[in-house]
């Protein structure tokens, strides 16, 4: 028995351009979204009491909500762009 907490990042897109892209972020706690961040709605979203205290903390915090923002060209083109290469390559 105890608590459980985890996070998770998650890039998805359907286009071979990545014109697409999404990127989500996930806060967990014992196995209930309780704050996420979607690059399309573009700031945090609580879903919890605690969630929402942090969103809306988040959402007031320029620098916080321009590198969530710039994670869709950072993280989730760069490795979208190297896998796929990855496997353009081999075929």
């Amino acid at each position: 028995n105890g608590y459980y907490h985890s996070w998770w990042t998650k890039c998805i897109h359907s286009s071979r351009d990545f014109s697409d892209m999404v990127y989500i972020d996930n806060y967990i706690f014992n196995k209930d979204v309780y704050i996420q961040f979607n690059s399309t709605v573009g700031e945090y979203v609580g879903y919890t009491a605690l969630g929402v205290y942090n969103a809306e903390r988040f959402n007031k915090d320029p620098n916080i909500l321009q590198q969530e923002r710039a994670q869709v060209e950072r993280y989730c083109k760069h490795n979208a762009e190297l896998y796929q290469s990855a496997i353009a390559d081999k075929t």
